[in-house]
């Protein structure tokens, strides 16, 4: 079965995986999703047998129909190598009764790497599909860990230029230290004055200006996404819900098709709409369990049919998840719509002109699939705490704000359903907020004395990654204002 991809917003055209891959958004500014989903049609069991590459082989192979065999299996063994240190590439660790998907055992430590790890090969054969010689130019918002991992994984590709903007003062001092002393002839990191969503609305407009992106190609130049919003960063993360499965069946905690819960802490909504997607395929999730933190624009949309950014932007400990302008929720906006994209670009307008709108009674019944819930900061930093001291197990503070917004759910419902909480980032991303949570008498250290205490409290060897940060130079200082991101492309492409 041919898969092809459509845009939310009605775009007539249907294009290869490699086209949806390249572009990143479609024309009318959309985002591209499946013509049709896959369906996963062998046993569960029958992939016991298989590890995490094939597993990855078999999943992304039925949604990029037009690359061959080969040429994705290659793809899949340059991303998932040594760069991990699990051979399990996500292992789920059980804790107690808790299962913790850990998905932060790539070169950066977040669980970008699983995606951001394959799409510059996606990218570069995407281009060999479509006989494209054009020199690709990745363009990047993030609110912490994207930046890095998508730094990481295009550095030094050959003809191919990624140009990250991240929030100056919106993420944690280890997240900007990583991408500021990024090696690479080819990497470029600017700091806005503003927030993600700034960062991220601004790149969006970019892609949409269809003069800019002509001036772009006229000196062969082509602009591709980094971000969720590019469908060849979420369908590798579908991959690591179906092995986590696996690892349940392996392990003998879970019954050949019984159903679990995937709690996934979001901002973006990417990562749990990957869930959604595999669920789709057929995974047998019973409900998906959206935690937030203070910016609760998500949870209050699950829960009233209403999206309301009209709302303060918090500065929280969990910096990946402040966001309010959640980009891939237009995908699911699509398929709760009945894939009606005139209604999805009605409302996506409604948001930009009046920062709100509200969902119909038939698309909101259609959110029962979720449960969403919230975090506080105080709460956030006390689950660590409690975490700790019940199972001697470290967390960082977005999988804080999945495992309290777990507890609440199971307070409420009584499920005891087996769930998966997905683990998104290395405590030693955050060790100011971790440690000071375990013990607050450490507040004259600096950032990397905290690393060592963090590493003898968790008595887990401090990342190489990390370890190689205290001796690395800063190479990125240039800071921007929110309006003049594409002075900045200008600047550095000499267009």
């Amino acid at each position: 079965m041919d898969i092809l991809y459509k845009s939310t917003r009605g775009d007539s055209n249907r294009v290869t995986s490699s086209d949806a891959i390249l572009k990143g958004l479609a024309n009318d500014g959309g985002l591209y999703v499946p013509t049709e989903f896959p369906y996963i049609d062998i046993t569960f069991k029958d992939m016991m047998s298989m590890n995490y590459k094939e597993i990855a082989f078999y999943i992304i192979n039925k949604f990029f129909t037009d690359f061959d065999e080969l040429t994705l299996k290659n793809c899949i063994d340059n991303a998932y190598d040594d760069k991990f240190s699990s051979n399990l590439v996500a292992p789920l660790k059980k804790i107690d009764n808790n299962y913790f998907l850990e998905l932060y055992h790539g070169p950066t430590l977040a669980f970008k790497d699983m995606a951001l790890s394959i799409l510059p090969h996606l990218l570069k054969a995407s281009c060999k599909n479509l006989n494209i010689q054009k020199e690709i130019v990745i363009l990047t918002a993030t609110s912490g860990d994207t930046g890095k991992a998508a730094l990481e994984g295009f550095n030094n590709v050959d003809k191919t230029q990624i140009i990250v903007f991240y929030p100056k003062k919106g993420v944690s001092t280890i997240q900007e230290k990583q991408m500021i002393t990024q090696d690479g002839k080819n990497t470029h990191v600017i700091g806005i004055n503003g927030n993600f969503d700034d960062a991220q609305r601004g790149v969006k407009e970019i892609f949409s200006d269809k003069k800019f992106n002509n001036l772009l190609s006229n000196k062969n130049y082509i602009l591709s996404s980094a971000n969720s919003i590019n469908i060849g960063r979420l369908v590798p993360q579908i991959v690591y819900y179906v092995s986590s499965y696996v690892q349940l069946l392996k392990i003998g905690d879970i019954q050949e098709n019984e159903k679990i819960n995937v709690v996934v802490p979001t901002g973006n909504f990417g990562n749990i709409l990957a869930a959604f997607y595999a669920k789709n395929m057929g995974l047998p999730i019973n409900k998906l369990i959206c935690a937030s933190n203070e910016n609760n624009v998500l949870c209050d949309f699950i829960n009233t049919g209403v999206y309301d950014i009209r709302r303060e932007f918090k500065l929280t400990s969990s910096p990946s998840m402040d966001i309010l302008i959640s980009s891939n929720l237009e995908r699911l906006l699509y398929e709760i719509s009945s894939d009606n994209p005139y209604l999805v670009r009605n409302l996506m307008e409604e948001l930009k002109t009046n920062g709100i709108y509200a969902i119909n009674e038939n698309m909101k019944n259609k959110l029962d699939h979720f449960y969403a819930d919230f975090a506080t900061q105080e709460e956030t930093l006390s689950t660590i705490k409690e975490v700790y001291n019940d199972f001697n197990y470290v967390i960082d503070t977005h999988t804080s704000v999945a495992y309290c917004v777990y507890q609440k759910y199971r307070q409420k419902t009584n499920d005891s359903t087996k769930t998966i909480i997905a683990s998104t980032a290395s405590p030693f991303k955050f060790p100011e907020s971790v440690v000071k949570s375990i013990d607050n008498n450490y507040d004259v250290l600096s950032d990397f004395g905290l690393i060592d205490k963090l590493s003898n409290i968790s008595n887990i060897k401090v990342p190489k990654a990390v370890q190689e940060l205290k001796s690395k130079r800063v190479v990125h200082c240039s800071i921007c204002k929110k309006d003049k991101m594409k002075s900045i492309i200008n600047n550095i492409l000499n267009v």
